[in-house]
């Protein structure tokens, strides 16, 4: 297990809905049809007058416990002990979509005309060459950066309770996002 795994932090108060982030991150990873990698979604709820609206750009939390390694039979999961990404291998990916079920964020993405998985590696080449992902290089408001996990859970306001989303406890997410102060369980 990674000490101080890479981690994404978007900054949900900055996230004006462009979907800059899901293009670009669709076209670096040639992303099939339906596909995508990373997307941003909008929540709203709340109880008048505590009522919300909050956009969150979405990709793999990089889990510390990730379902989508547990539930593959073909181990094309690995989590790197360096930084802590969780790597598929469509090499070893048999199509069989366990990893879109067990995953409670929906991170792997399944391609029907591939008969494989696909999902965000944290744009690992690109790390390893000392650039950002090219979602944090894409979005024009700077709303999402990578860094380790420590430096990003100690950004003000840093959660991954947030409303309508999967209780953390199950897979130990890595994102940590600031939201509104409406949208935090915290």
């Amino acid at each position: 297990m990674t000490t101080n795994p890479l981690a994404f932090f978007v900054d949900a108060t900055r996230c004006i809905n462009c979907k800059t982030c899901e293009i670009a991150c669709k076209d670096a990873n040639e992303a099939a049809v339906g596909q995508r990698l990373r997307r941003v979604h909008t929540l709203e709820g709340g109880d008048y007058p505590d009522l919300f609206v909050g956009n969150l750009s979405m990709s793999c939390n990089h889990c510390e416990e990730p379902q989508c390694l547990a539930a593959c039979p073909a181990g094309a999961y690995s989590k790197r002990a360096g930084d802590g990404i969780v790597v598929h291998d469509p090499q070893r990916c048999i199509g069989c979509q366990y990893c879109t079920w067990a995953c409670p964020y929906a991170a792997p993405q399944y391609d029907a005309g591939a008969g494989k998985v696909k999902k965000c590696d944290l744009c690992v080449e690109r790390i390893e060459s000392g650039m950002d992902p090219v979602c944090v290089q894409a979005c024009p408001l700077r709303a999402i950066e990578v860094g380790r996990l420590q430096d990003i859970a100690a950004h003000p306001g840093a959660t991954i309770a947030i409303r309508n989303l999967p209780s953390p406890e199950t897979s130990r997410p890595t994102t940590r996002y600031r939201v509104k102060r409406v949208m935090s369980l915290e």
